[in-house]
């Protein structure tokens, strides 16, 4: 009998074939045991490339760990820290302006000119001083003389020189004035009119304009349609412009349409937006006051000098005197 011949009740089965994981299945199976790599790897750096890596074998595999380093964990690299403005060693003319003896500019005329000393030795221009040093300023030499000029700015002028070429403010002044190359701090929109200050002093506008010095400017407004019972209160207690709350304020009711208000913030069009906000239009705004400075009896487009007690209470309370 051929020894291929099946014997009774003999049955044929096929050996098992073992199913292939999907795609899917592999691709998270390898993602696992990279991570796991990863994890327990000590952190190399190969000189070739000169960096570190995090891989468990430099590239090639095995056969090149000879030419792999191993390293120290490297610390996680945060945030740049914010440079310190006060931080010491520091420029003499930045020393002197930041103390408020002048700008910059003239700080370093002050010094070209031997006014100021650090430590009893004159000081020359770019010299730098430490937390303790002591520096002297000699008060009978000036950098310049500053001008102070309150202005009734007129409506339908611009406050600083446009690009469209309208008139502005200086444009008003006489040749001699404009010789002292004074600028305006601050600005009213063009709609608006009132109390501007002219000067060619830079050291007050930081610290007449910044919000956190809290300096008052009061303005009357006429509104369009009669205010609300409520106007007074929620223009006190701060308004709700574009996302942003408006600072408490000081509120006067000076009739069915008219109040004044001092503001010691100077948003873009801010008294017209809260207005606005308030289900109400501004028909006037003017400036009546900056600080200590009032606009008085001022007729539009005149200016005076600020001076005497004036300027001294105004610079007294700038930190500049």
């Amino acid at each position: 009998m051929s020894s291929s011949r099946r014997k009774p009740g003999f049955v044929l089965k096929k050996a098992p074939v073992e199913k292939k994981p999907t795609r899917a299945v592999r691709h998270a199976a390898s993602a696992k045991r990279t991570k796991d790599e990863k994890e327990s790897a000590p952190e190399i750096r190969t000189p070739a490339r000169g960096r570190y890596d995090t891989k468990p074998f430099p590239r090639g595999g095995r056969k090149n760990m000879d030419r792999a380093v191993a390293v120290a964990p490297v610390r996680a690299r945060g945030p740049r820290p914010i440079p310190n403005e006060n931080l010491y060693p520091m420029r003499i003319n930045k020393y002197l302006a930041q103390k408020g003896h002048a700008t910059r500019r003239e700080a370093d005329a002050l010094v070209e000119k031997k006014a100021v000393l650090i430590n009893g030795r004159i000081a020359q221009v770019g010299d730098k001083i430490e937390e303790n040093d002591v520096v002297e300023v000699r008060r009978n030499v000036r950098p310049g003389r500053y001008t102070y000029l309150a202005f009734n700015k007129p409506v339908d002028v611009d406050t600083h020189q446009e690009a469209t070429g309208s008139e502005n403010i200086l444009d008003s002044l006489p040749p001699e004035v404009k010789q002292l190359k004074l600028f305006p701090i601050g600005r009213l929109d063009k709609a608006s009119h009132g109390l501007i200050i002219l000067t060619n002093d830079g050291r007050i506008t930081d610290r007449l304009l910044n919000p956190d010095h809290a300096h008052e400017k009061t303005y009357e407004v006429r509104t369009k349609q009669p205010l609300r019972a409520t106007f007074k209160e929620n223009m006190q207690g701060g308004v709700l412009i574009e996302g942003y709350m408006t600072k408490p304020a000081k509120v006067n009711i000076l009739g069915e349409k008219a109040f004044r208000i001092t503001l010691t913030e100077g948003k873009s069009h801010q008294i017209r937006r809260m207005v606005s906000a308030l289900h109400n239009e501004v028909a006037d705004l003017r400036r009546m006051s900056i600080m200590n400075i009032k606009i008085g009896a001022l007729k539009a487009g005149a200016f005076r000098t600020i001076e005497g007690d004036e300027l001294s209470e105004f610079l007294h309370a700038l930190g500049l005197a």
